[in-house]
């Protein structure tokens, strides 16, 4: 009888030690600022690989552009010309970013320092932009962007 009492003794004292300990914390979602900060990372990323395929899902189908050279580009035009080579980035460098989310509505502002060109006229520089993505059946998609040259 000894034996049992102590087996079932140390069955309830194990199981009560299991059961006091804090269960590991589940892993933390990233913030929206981080979730399309990261987006803007997976962008150039794409870019730079000339991966429409990978821009396209960054892209809402209504994105619309205005470059800075005052020309609008749609989501259609600026993964042709992805696709076709005709928009190129060898390199980049992007500067910090703000985002200022208001419900779900994320509105980035941040630049880059790039090597790119456009139908093989270079368009390297440093640029300043904006991009408006909205949170669409659970997914953050860009739907404008602004772009300016610095001087």
């Amino acid at each position: 009888m000894n034996k049992i009492g102590l087996v079932a003794f140390l069955v309830i004292a194990g199981a009560a030690v299991a059961l006091a300990q804090e269960p590991a914390p589940a892993a933390k979602a990233p913030s929206v600022s981080q979730a399309v900060k990261q987006l803007e990372t997976d962008w150039e990323e794409a870019l730079k690989a000339g991966d429409a395929d990978k821009l396209g899902g960054i892209l809402a189908d209504d994105w619309v552009s205005l470059g800075y050279d005052g020309k609008r580009t749609t989501k259609q035009e600026e993964l042709a010309d992805v696709k076709s080579g005709k928009s190129k980035l060898a390199s980049y460098e992007i500067g910090p970013m703000e985002v200022k989310v208001l419900g779900n509505i994320a509105v980035v502002q941040g630049g880059n320092t790039e090597k790119s060109s456009m139908a093989g006229k270079d368009t390297s520089g440093k640029y300043a932009w904006m991009d408006v993505f909205v949170k669409r059946d659970g997914k953050w998609m860009a739907v404008r962007s602004e772009v300016a040259l610095l001087k």
